[in-house]
Order: C-alpha cells, then structure tokens, then sequence
C-alpha cells in the first residue's frame, strides 16, 4: 500500500476535515433500531472514501491520519480483531528505537565539530550558547507548566498489556543519578537504551575531534556527516511503515478503553498550541523588545521562512529563506551564517517545548504519578536530547522515543501522538525558525554589529 507515497505534507484543511469527520460521526444521535444498523455502515463507507483520497493524495500523513481513523472503528467495531494488531505496532516501534543512538552520535558530533571555528569565534559562539541553552530550558519548563495545568492525558488508559512491560519510573539515590549520565560501556549504553550516556559519550567524542588538526578530522566528520544523512534516510524508510504501526496501536487502544482517546489528542493540541503562543508573547517578544529589535522590519523578514517552516513541518526547507532575510535585515553574513545553523541543533526552542509536553503526556496516558523531582529528571534528559533533534520533520518522534525509553516511561502512548503529529509538527517548526532568527539578530546586537555592513544587492532583494 505505501509505494505510491511521495510525500509527507498535508494541508491543514485536510487534516482538520478529516477529525472534524470523525467527530461528525462519533457523536450523531442513534434514535432508533435502523439508525443504529445504518450508522456503522455509513462510517465504513466514509473511511473507505478517506481511502480513495488518500490513494490519490499519496501523502504518508493523509494516510497517518486515514489509518488512525480505521484504527478507531476497527478497535471500536472488532476489538478482538484489534487485541491481534498489536504486534504491527511493536514492529514499528522496534525499527524506530534502531534509529536513536546512531542519530545522536552522528549529529552531535557534526554539530560541535562541525562548528570547531568556535575558538575562533570566541566570544559569539560562547554568547549564542549561552542564549540557546536559556531560552530552550525556558521553552521545556514552559511545556511542563502547561501539560501539569492542562493534565490532557489524564483520563486515557491503555490498557493493562500496554503497559505492562514498564514498571514506573525508577527512583534512583543522587550518586545513582550522577553515575547513570556517564557510560562505562558505549555498546552496553546502545544495547541498553541509555541515551543519556549515549549523549554524553557524543559529545566528548565531538569536543575531542574539533582539537584535531584538519586532516585528521575531516575523515571522520565526513562519515558522521554520512552517518546522519544515512540515518535520516532509514527514518523515511522506516516511517512508510507508521500508518500500519499507528492504525495498529489506535485499533488496540480504542479496543481496550474506547473513542475517548480522541479528546485527549485534541486537548494536547490546544495545549501545545497555546504554550507556544505564550512562549512567543511572553518570551520571544520580550527578549525582542530588550534587544530593541525592529519589530517591524523583522517580522517582514521572518514571514516567509515561518510560514514556509508550518506549511512543510521542516525547519530545513526554511534555511535559505531564513539566512537571507535575517543577512537582508542587517545581521552580517558571518554572524548569520554562524548562529542560526548552530541554532537548528542547540537552539530548538519549539520541539524542546513539544518535547516537555509530549513526554508528560506519556506519563499521564499510562497512569503514571510523577513526582516534582521525577519530572526535573525528565527534563534533564530532554536538555541534552533535544540538541540531537534535527530541522527534519518527525525527528522529534526519535527523540521522544528516546526519552521515554530511558526514564522507564511506556513507549507506546507515543503512537497515539502520531495520529495528530503532522499539526504538532507545524507549530512547533514555525516556532523553531522564528527562535532561530531572532537569536541571529540578538547575537548582531550583542556583538555591536547589526546594520554596520550593507547587504549585498542580491540579499538587499529578499524582502522585495
């Protein structure tokens, strides 16, 4: 079924009509015994229609949401039909959970050696950390606030067989903690699902290639150059299969606990949505405004590449837009061409606070009662994690993985955020691009050189 797929992006309209569709049909009026037998028939013969579009939209996320549709009314009409799928589901889960820690490695390691002009840079490259790691920890404290407030996976139970390979999460002395971040065993981390010491490990490997000289440091940044495109390619192999995995795990949760599951998506969606708003409003701005940025100007140049980055879920396809308005606005190509591809590994700001959400969400869907310091745990984990999430879309899903998998949270919750992925991914990328650049025009400020070069005349154009 999933050849003819040449795409992942999808129109906001398609994807609202389609839950709006659902939601139709979920809640109409059974008032008789007709109505009754009539009424499932006539929700098969709307998804088979959903079928037919998808073949001919060919888009993995029509059919990411088409397949969680089918999930639902299978679960709902077949639940013992449903119980079986599950195995679809963990297949898929086993192939994501292969991607983690060649990922990491390969780009943590091509983002700091990569960048090994740091010494030279000297006093930027130390402010745009600096910048990055507090706003990002703002973006991830921000998504805890807003998942304890909102409590959106409360309520939505997977089952006892969903969950029943996970214990809670493990609570471990201040020496355990500290001793569990550093590996002893890189091969022993990989087989055990340590990303933390995977992180660890990839970073000190980075930090010791950038002080080699050129020749013996290029051979290797070029296979972890390799190694990332290599992984991201297995990811888009591996994703044809996420509308079977998804459909699978919808079919298997709505089999064990019913169609409420579907609220508690649109509950995180707004919830999502609305931190990233505040983040914008309450974050962004302000830094914006103590800066004194031109707002005005700024905004004009940043429009494009944003809506570029929420129409495609890809912060990548945005790049080139992004450096030329921001080089066009009066930010030095030297500076631009530093600090917002720096930003798309250590400057996520959108995903780290998609992250925080996600991940308590996950709890929340399993039952699970965090304490304050278990979520303080979490969050650590997603500080150093969320540096390995690159402007790809559905990256975010491996780090999530990731995360849950090395806290002792379930993985499968995970599944039921890919039926409404494609909308999360929109905001959170929107919000990535729009970090990005205002941290290259913050850095210009900082640095006392912002609007003291002229754009070349083919930059000078980009806001025409």
């Amino acid at each position: 079924m999933m050849p003819f797929i040449r795409s992942r992006t999808c129109s906001v309209p398609t994807a609202i009509a389609v839950i709006a569709g659902l939601a139709v049909l979920a809640c109409a009026p059974i008032s008789s015994t007709a109505v009754a037998v009539l009424f499932p028939a006539l929700r098969w013969i709307v998804l088979l229609a959903l079928v037919v579009y998808g073949c001919m939209r060919r888009t993995l996320t029509a059919w990411i949401f088409i397949a969680m549709l089918l999930g639902a009314e299978i679960g709902h009409d077949f639940p013992d039909i449903a119980t079986h799928l599950r195995v679809l589901a963990l297949i898929f889960l086993r192939l994501i959970k292969t991607i983690i820690a060649p990922l990491l490695f390969g780009t943590l390691v091509v983002g700091i050696a990569g960048h090994s002009n740091l010494k030279q840079v000297g006093r930027l490259g130390l402010r745009s950390i600096i910048f990055f790691e507090v706003v990002t920890t703002i973006a991830i404290f921000l998504g805890l606030g807003a998942i304890n407030l909102s409590k959106a996976g409360v309520g939505v139970q997977l089952g006892a067989a969903a969950t029943a390979d996970t214990s809670s999460v493990a609570k471990l002395s201040a020496e355990d903690t500290i001793l569990h971040v550093f590996p002893e065993n890189i091969a022993k981390s990989v087989a055990d699902g340590a990303v933390l010491q995977v992180v660890i490990f990839s970073l000190i490997f980075a930090v010791a290639l950038a002080m080699l000289p050129e020749q013996k440091r290029r051979p290797m940044l070029a296979f972890c150059e390799s190694l990332s495109e290599v992984m991201f390619k297995f990811t888009n192999i591996v994703m044809y299969m996420a509308p079977l995995g998804v459909g699978a795990a919808v079919a298997y949760t709505v089999g064990h606990t019913g169609l409420a599951v579907l609220g508690g998506l649109l509950k995180l969606l707004l919830t999502l949505y609305a931190a990233l708003i505040v983040f914008i409003l309450g974050v962004l701005l302000p830094i914006a405004l103590i800066f004194r940025v031109p707002l005005r100007a700024f905004l004009k140049a940043v429009a494009e590449p944003v809506t570029i980055a929420f129409g495609t879920a890809s912060s990548e396809a945005a790049l080139p837009r992004a450096m030329e308005g921001m080089e066009a606005i009066g930010v030095p190509r030297q500076i631009v061409a530093f600090v917002i591809p720096t930003g798309y590994s250590f400057n996520l700001t959108g995903s780290s606070l998609y992250l925080s959400v996600a991940a308590i969400f996950v709890a929340q869907v399993s039952g699970l009662h965090l304490s304050f310091g278990q979520q303080l745990m979490i969050m650590l984990t997603l500080m150093l994690t969320s540096k390995g999430v690159a402007g790809v879309s559905r990256a975010a899903l491996v780090i999530l993985l990731a995360t849950a998998s090395s806290t002792g949270l379930p993985t499968e919750p995970v599944f039921l955020l890919l039926g409404v992925d494609q909308l999360l991914d929109m905001g959170r990328t929107a919000v990535n691009v729009l970090g990005n650049c205002l941290a290259a025009v913050v850095m210009a400020k900082w640095e006392g050189e912002f609007q003291t070069d002229t754009p070349s005349p083919v930059v000078a154009t980009a806001l025409h």
